[in-house]
């Protein structure tokens, strides 16, 4: 892995609209609560969580030239995010997530709303060649089409990048299942992990979550992170397997929580830190996130991160 150039960054950027009940909530009526807005989208979220890290990072997405559009690309380049490369498309309207929380901040449903991206596509991609040509990793969630996720793994393997990838939803998943081989780090959920490759059994617990990991090691990724929620997380890779207990925290909202776990094992990894001692980095992301109403922590430093260190 090259020690310079830019994170290179690839995925969904658009607004997060969460409805927060202020008690069980009810199915089939209103139930009254807090709606609030934040900016989201798997790619974007990574990217500033890694920008507020003061790693170099580079952002290609699609937004529309709506306020949206606009007021995303001014937060994350307030956040030390490259927006530069970022497509701002004419009469588009920029990417959307609705999501409904249950009482304590966790998820029940949603609903994303990414057409837009059907437009980072191939041509796009390879507009940026010189981008992944001089980055030192490659990161990518999969709301891109099949053909921009084969792009993307074809641009990285000619540019001899290393590739990151966060699977997004059960849904999406399966989109990166011929390209196993080809990825550095995988990041799954369970059910994203249930979603990959036609693994048969779903994730039962902790031990099955290891040996899930050891599994998609086995089919080529170098290095697997699974997790799990309040049972923690599961990780693999040629030398290591485990799993790490979840640390017991008030949970405001849980919306970006997976994806700043991927950025600061990220962070770690690309500061020359071993697995176990970069999960411990994502986990202490993910629980400041959790206790954030933002999707990213606005507050996030290295420092921050550190003086929260889950041991």
């Amino acid at each position: 892995m090259r020690t310079d150039g830019h994170v290179l960054v690839i995925g969904a950027a658009g607004l997060d609209i969460k409805g927060h009940p202020h008690a069980v909530p009810q199915l089939a009526t209103s139930n009254p609560g807090e709606i609030r807005n934040s900016f989201g989208g798997v790619g974007r979220n990574i990217a500033e969580n890694l920008g507020r890290l003061e790693i170099e990072t580079v952002l290609l997405t699609v937004v529309g030239d709506d306020t949206y559009g606009d007021l995303i690309m001014a937060q994350a380049a307030a956040a030390g995010v490259d927006v530069t490369a970022v497509l701002q498309v004419e009469g588009g309207r920029t990417g959307s997530y609705v999501a409904i929380l249950d009482d304590h901040g966790d998820l029940m449903v949603a609903v994303s709303d990414y057409e837009i991206m059907a437009r980072l596509d191939a041509a796009y991609l390879e507009q940026h060649a010189g981008l992944f040509e001089q980055a030192r990793m490659v990161v990518s969630d999969l709301n891109l089409s099949p053909e921009g996720i084969e792009t993307v793994v074809a641009m990285c393997r000619r540019a001899g990048v290393p590739l990151c990838v966060d699977p997004t939803s059960p849904s999406h998943a399966p989109k990166i299942c011929g390209y196993l081989d080809q990825l550095f780090l995988v990041t799954p959920n369970a059910s994203e992990t249930y979603a990959l490759c036609g693994m048969e059994d779903p994730i039962g617990g902790p031990e099955s979550a290891v040996n899930a990991a050891k599994r998609l090691v086995a089919s080529g990724v170098q290095m697997v992170i699974i997790t799990l929620g309040e049972h923690g997380l599961a990780y693999a890779d040629h030398a290591h397997a485990g799993h790490i207990e979840a640390r017991k925290t008030s949970i405001v909202d849980a919306t970006g929580a997976g994806d700043a776990m991927s950025a600061a094992v990220i962070f770690g990894l690309l500061n020359g830190i071993e697995i176990d001692e970069a999960i411990r980095l994502g986990k202490t992301a993910a629980m400041l996130t959790l206790r954030s109403r933002e999707s990213v922590v606005p507050e996030l430093t290295p420092d921050l991160l550190y003086e929260h260190l889950v041991i």
